[in-house]
């Protein structure tokens, strides 16, 4: 599974919105909003149906691994469709709820900035834009939050490997938030924010400052390597000249990120998101078995095997 969240402007947000708000179906005497993978299909850029069953089938598996009844928000169906001449053929399709959609979206291409979107159109259970667009928010400073993890995960590996033991990172990752925080260190910056001495600065970081700092200690990482370099004093002087230009750059923008003010902690909003996803999973359930007619189509709602 793979998640990317991308920023989209305002004009495309409300035309990518509007897409999927057309799709939306609604079964009226239980009241349950639903849609179909065909119609899904299409929103999301896949050009074949034998390329999207493959992620639908993904989706069906993380359902049954989060031990979620799949019978609740997939069910297959068929569809006839006309043809030349008056010819009927019959394919297939599926029913969907709100929580199916996402585990499809979860598992789609994220690369495609329809899927990225989808993401989060799907976890919110509303239409409402301005919640979609703080869910974006949100999942977009989760994400940087990840990369700052991986980074300085790496970051400990490679100069574990050049004499520096866990102590000593430490105290480079200190030193380079002094650079980066106009001479606050790390726990100087935990008592501007208010933050427990056991918790991660980053977890209480706005979006803008962990990018800052996972640029910085990128650009850390690739000199350490590409310039073989050793020792604590040596790879320290490199990471606070890193944060001092990210620094620099930002400060040109008239940003300094001392002086942002702290964000929710992520940690909060981590259980948040997962209380909301359970929701989900347990609330949205399709409605019982039915045969639609909508005129050209007929659907046979069958079960998912």
């Amino acid at each position: 599974m793979e998640v990317m969240i991308m920023e989209f402007e305002q004009t495309k947000l409300i035309e990518l919105k509007e897409k999927f708000d057309a799709i939306i179906n609604t079964e009226e005497k239980e009241n349950v909003e639903f849609w179909y993978a065909r119609d899904l299909q299409i929103q999301l850029g896949y050009k074949r149906w034998e390329n999207f069953i493959e992620v639908i089938k993904k989706a069906i598996q993380a359902c049954e691994n989060a031990e979620v009844p799949k019978e609740n928000h997939f069910r297959k169906v068929t569809k006839m469709i006309s043809l030349a001449k008056g010819a009927k053929r019959e394919i297939e399709d599926y029913m969907l709820t709100r929580y199916a959609c996402y585990l499809i979206a979860q598992n789609g291409d994220s690369k495609k900035e329809e899927i990225a979107f989808a993401q989060t159109y799907f976890a919110v259970q509303t239409r409402k834009q301005e919640i979609i667009e703080d869910r974006i928010k949100l999942m977009n400073r989760l994400e940087a939050r990840e990369k700052l993890k991986e980074s300085e995960k790496q970051l400990s590996k490679n100069i574990y490997e050049r004499g520096v033991d866990d102590f000593g990172f430490a105290r480079i990752r200190s030193k380079g938030d002094s650079a980066l925080f106009g001479g606050l260190n790390t726990m100087q910056m935990k008592t501007k924010y208010g933050v427990k001495e056991n918790r991660p600065l980053a977890d209480f970081l706005p979006t803008l400052t962990i990018a800052a700092k996972n640029l910085a200690t990128e650009m850390t990482n690739y000199n350490v390597t590409e310039k073989d370099m050793y020792g604590e004093e040596t790879i320290t002087y490199e990471h606070i000249d890193n944060n001092l230009s990210v620094r620099t750059m930002l400060n040109k923008r008239g940003i300094k990120p001392e002086n942002l003010k702290p964000a929710e902690d992520l940690k909060k909003l981590e259980r948040r998101v997962k209380s909301e996803n359970k929701k989900m999973a347990n609330n949205n359930k399709l409605p019982k078995e039915m045969n639609k007619n909508d005129g050209a189509e007929t659907k046979i709602i069958k079960s998912v095997k």
